[in-house]
């Protein structure tokens, strides 16, 4: 299908949330299942695409480790190869647009009008004549973008999958509620049908949001209900292949390595998750260290807890005692644990991602420093070699684990979140006092901010500073602020109110600055003149 100036013009205007796809960057390097395993599950996925009399949605759940995104990742890419991937959008708590449901549906419209040429006309035309449809509620573009364009579609007879992974991830319950009520609209489409797989934990809004819908809308499948027979049987392939890979890359370990009974032992300590697993073969792997030492730190665990998550909290709980503290003495080791609460539980309570470059700038500490503070932790952090590219979590258990004192029984490592994020405030607010009229330097009054290099903005506002400009007041929503937390905000809003409101204009964010002005308004609503 040929398609107009106008219409590329109009479909490049839909705000698409970066990440969402499971082709994007930032996933590339994430599991995806190996060739013998979750063969039934992924056959039945398969099958329910294929079926024209299944139910609208599929639901996958299963509690944190069970592999879920993996099998996601996996199924999405076989659909794609298969052509039958309508859009993808993987939501992951802490990375920007897909922490949240602002881009969704806009970013599902612009998938669906690449996968389905047909479709953008329809898609063009709503743009056209409702050109405020992005500022416009969940519902509207539902309506008007996706279910409207596909409802009145010419007769096609084809289905195809939307896949929506780590659901709970999303930070309104709201919103979610809302999502699922609106997709299980989809199943009374007939000229082009859409099936919608959806990923998430078994968490009470989510349910409660499921046993809403009418019955014939969805069918799910628990994960963490499959027989331990078979989830162990993954599991044990996994150990296999991954740690042959560990004993190919060091030849003086004995042979067999490592036996079969060492690997029944790890598929027991596993417990039916597969992120044990995957942390498990992370951290014997890491060429810092020799792997025989970090196998015998694993098998040397004992538990006592009856929790679920029991084992995995235990290998954390090891892993940073080994990677962090080590063998180091008293001195050394408090400030490798300050250092560890400082930079590491800034990242598990962050509202977007950051590289650790600036990590560093965020913080206000030399880079050498802060790559010491990561180097031991790659087996639970993602730590691109490119020091720009955004450090992140491996698995969102981990953040469970370290916001937890239940689970994270040692002290030393436990995060709070509350104060974290009145820390992560204040040091926002010491990078945003530093604003100034004309940060850029602009020689022209009046130049329009499309005409100005990205490089330009860049050098003058980089991603950290960036970052305080967005979120500075979310963190200290999220806080237990001071009296004097309260006299920054009061003596910023003074001094540099049109300096932020110039920076925000100029790294695209002022919509969001609006609503963190209606934010502060609400907070004077609610609590009377505490910035007064």
């Amino acid at each position: 299908m040929v398609q107009s100036q106008e219409q590329k013009m109009n479909l490049s205007k839909l705000p698409i949330a970066k990440g969402a796809v499971h082709t994007h960057r930032l996933w590339e390097h994430e599991d995806h299942c190996l060739p013998d395993t979750r063969v039934a599950l992924r056959q039945q996925i398969i099958d329910w695409s294929d079926n024209s009399e299944s139910k609208c949605i599929f639901w996958l759940n299963g509690m944190a480790g069970t592999g879920k995104s993996t099998i996601s990742r996996t199924v999405a890419a076989e659909l794609a190869e298969r052509k039958r991937l309508a859009a993808s959008f993987f939501f992951s708590r802490g990375r920007g647009d897909i922490s949240h449901a602002g881009k969704f549906f806009t970013t599902i419209a612009a998938q669906l009008a690449t996968s389905l040429p047909i479709l953008r006309p329809a898609i063009s035309n709503v743009i056209n004549e409702k050109p405020d449809i992005f500022e416009q509620g969940l519902r509207n573009q539902w309506k008007h973008l996706i279910l409207n364009p596909l409802r009145n579609a010419p007769a096609q007879s084809i289905q195809l999958v939307v896949v929506i992974d780590a659901l709970d991830e999303c930070d309104n319950m709201k919103d979610i509620q809302l999502i699922l009520e609106l997709l299980a609209e989809a199943r009374d489409l007939e000229t082009i049908r859409l099936r919608i797989l959806v990923t998430s934990r078994p968490e009470t809004p989510i349910s409660l949001g499921f046993h809403k819908l009418p019955g014939e809308a969805y069918q799910d499948f628990i994960l963490h209900e499959v027989p331990p027979s078979i989830v162990n049987h993954d599991i044990s392939i996994f150990f296999q292949q991954n740690l042959a890979c560990v004993k190919e890359a060091n030849k003086q370990l004995k042979t067999p390595w490592p036996d079969e009974q060492t690997i029944e032992l790890l598929v027991k300590k596993a417990a039916g998750l597969f992120i044990y697993a995957a942390t498990t073969y992370r951290f014997i792997k890491d060429d810092a260290y020799d792997p025989e030492d970090r196998l015998s730190i694993i098998l040397g665990e004992i538990t006592h807890s009856q929790s679920p998550t029991k084992d995995l909290d235990v290998m954390y709980t090891n892993l940073l005692q080994h990677s962090v503290i080590g063998k180091r003495d008293l001195t050394d080791c408090e400030e490798l644990v300050a250092r560890f609460k400082e930079i590491v539980g800034s990242i598990v309570i962050m509202f977007d991602v950051m590289s650790s470059r600036n990590l560093a700038g965020l913080h206000q500490v030399n880079f050498p420093k802060l790559s010491k503070t990561l180097a031991p932790l790659h087996s639970v952090l993602n730590v691109p070699e490119n020091e720009m590219e955004p450090v992140r979590l491996f698995h969102p258990s981990f953040r469970d684990f370290l916001l937890d004192s239940r689970r994270c029984i040692d002290p030393r490592f436990q995060i709070d979140a509350n104060q974290g994020h009145i820390q992560l405030f204040r040091k926002c607010m010491g990078l945003i006092s530093k604003l100034h009229e004309n940060i850029c330097n602009l020689s022209e009054v009046g130049i329009l901010v499309t005409d100005i290099s990205g490089d330009v903005i860049q050098q003058h506002i980089p991603p950290h500073v960036r970052y305080g400009c967005r979120y500075w007041l979310d963190h200290f929503q999220h806080g237990n602020p001071g009296e004097e937390d309260i006299r920054t905000i009061r003596h910023f809003l003074q001094q540099h109110f049109l300096h932020w409101l110039e920076a925000l204009s100029l790294i695209g964010e002022v919509s969001n600055g609006v609503l963190m002005v209606i934010g502060l308004e609400d907070m004077l609503t609610v609590s009377p003149n505490p910035l007064k």
